[in-house]
This record gives structure tokens, sequence and C-alpha cells, in this order.
């Protein structure tokens, strides 16, 4: 299992949402900030729940949804269904759209990253590498180029890999750590990598040629696991943080601005949505759910929805 991570011991939840800013209510929705509440219900998906992503109009698309191998679609008010079902023995982890509202998939099963029309629903092979060891989480760059996460936890290793509008795969960097968490920052210069054993957040820089350089270390965190992660529209990075049950929030700089706690222990990924983009939904393992809460400002890929319109 990609995000059930055994080996990360299980800590009890004791972090609460900042007296100051509980009772700041969101505007137009009337929900408090940084205030969790549980979208789906407990037991809808698996334990391989992950990769949320939301399409331009609001609907939340997660891995894993009743069954393996399964794509759910869920609406803003919590109904979920399945949208499809992938072919052969695929098992998908990370998702993301292009300006286009093309979805891409990592499947680590089948060491893919798969294309889904989502107007057919026909599922395609957009890229294989049989050096990758089990693609993971994605990140798309302001041009549509992909960056891909693809850790190795048996050996506590990592890689990342370049995919190309066309398809054609890159080996960027091989010796990391577990790599998961993957994104690119708002102005498409920098990858934010995570290391979710060794709990290091990388920061590279990304060269006209695409090619990584400058790598330095943003952040150390003493304790608990990583898992996905993904920008708002200033670049601060919202972490899965899987086994302390929060979300932290990371200035560009690697200072913690904030944790939010996500109604279990588990945190797998996030992505951002509702119709002002301040809406964060987090995929939940131990309760295997969606659970959501408000931020103040937008998230990343919602903005890029909006240059469309």
């Amino acid at each position: 299992m990609m995000t059930t991570r055994t080996f990360l011991r299980r800590l009890p939840l004791s972090l609460a949402v900042p007296a100051a800013l509980s009772g700041c209510a969101s505007p137009g929705t009337g929900e408090p900030l940084w205030t969790p509440r549980a979208l789906t219900q407990p037991g809808e998906f698996t334990p391989g729940i992950e990769g949320p992503c939301c399409d331009r109009e609001g609907n939340i698309y997660a891995v894993n949804f009743a069954r393996q191998q399964t794509i759910g679609k869920t609406t803003p008010d919590g109904r979920t269904e399945i949208f499809l079902t992938l072919p052969g023995q695929s098992t998908g982890n990370g998702i993301v759209f292009d300006r286009a509202g093309t979805m891409f998939i990592a499947d680590y099963v089948g060491h893919n990253v798969l294309r889904v029309d989502m107007k057919t629903r026909r599922v395609s092979v957009f890229a294989h590498e049989p050096q990758m060891s089990q693609p993971n989480d994605l990140a798309i760059a302001p041009d549509g180029t992909l960056f891909a996460s693809d850790p190795n936890w048996k050996e506590g290793t990592g890689q990342l890999w370049r995919v190309d509008r066309d398809g054609k795969t890159t080996r960027l960097a091989s010796g990391m750590g577990t790599t998961n968490g993957i994104e690119v920052s708002p102005d498409g210069r920098q990858l934010y990598v995570n290391e979710s054993v060794q709990r290091n957040l990388w920061v590279f820089d990304i060269a006209p040629d695409k090619s990584l350089t400058n790598k330095r270390l943003l952040r150390k965190f003493e304790d608990h696991g990583f898992d996905g992660h993904r920008c708002d529209v200033d670049g601060n990075l919202y972490i899965a943080r899987y086994g302390e049950g929060t979300v932290a929030v990371v200035s560009p700089k690697g200072e913690t601005i904030r944790k939010v706690p996500v109604l279990g222990a588990k945190p797998s990924n996030i992505c951002f949505g509702g119709t002002d983009g301040r809406t964060a939904y987090v995929t939940e393992v131990e309760h295997t759910r969606l659970v959501t809460f408000r931020t103040e400002r937008p998230g990343l890929a919602w903005s890029r929805w909006q240059e469309l319109k």
C-alpha cells in the first residue's frame, strides 16, 4: 500500500485550531477558517484513498472509492460515485489536471502515468517507464510538463522524473530518500519535494531545459511522516503530516505558519477547490474519508482554472 505506511507509528492528535482563528468566518460560506469537518462518510473509500484533485466545476476526484483501482468523483456536498475503474492491474495514487481538463494519474502498479479523457472516460497510457519503482505523486508546471515522485519504500530511497508533454520520461534525480509530495511553485521556477521517512523538505530550481538544479534543504521536521503537498497562490505549501493528523502550512522560506487538524491521524494528500478556491480537501486514511476546511488564500491549481474562463 502506497500511503498506509505501517512503519509509521500512530500518534494521538493533540493539536487544535488556534483560538484566534477558529471564530473567523470565511466570506461567502459562513464557515470558520481552518476548522475541519468530514465531507464523506467513514469507510466509503479504501485505505488506499489518495490523490485528491478538483476539476473546473469543483468536483473532487480521489482514488480507490469503494474498492481498489477506482477513481471516485465527489460533489462539493459530499456525494460520491465511481467515475471509472482503471484497466488491468493499474492502481492510482496522485492525480493532476492540465489546463485543457485532461486528467493524469500516477499508476504505481503499472509503472505508468495514465491519461484520462474526461468526456469519454477513456484511459490510456501516457507514459510508461520500467525504471520507475512506483510513481506516486504528480505535479504539473504552467506549460503542462509533469513531474513525478518515485519512492522505493522497501529500500528507503527515491527518484524524481519529468514527463514531457509528448509522454517522454527523463530521470531528474536518484539516490534521494522516500520521495513523496511534489509541487511546482506558482511561477514555475521551483520544484518542492518531500521525503516521507527522512522528513526532509527539498526545493530545486527548474532550469530552462526543465532539468533540476541548486538542490537545497528548505526544512527538516523532527517527527511524524510526510505525504502529499500542494501550493496556494502565494506559494505556501500545505503538507499532509501522516501520523500527526495535521496539514502543516509552510511558507516558501520553510517557516511553519500553522497546523490544521484533519479529524484523523493519517492524512495522505490535499487539493483546493470551491467557488473561490479556498476550500481544501484532504484524503484521510484512518477513517477512509474526505475532510474539508476553509483557508485564507486560494489554491494554485484552482487559480489556473480561472485563467481559462
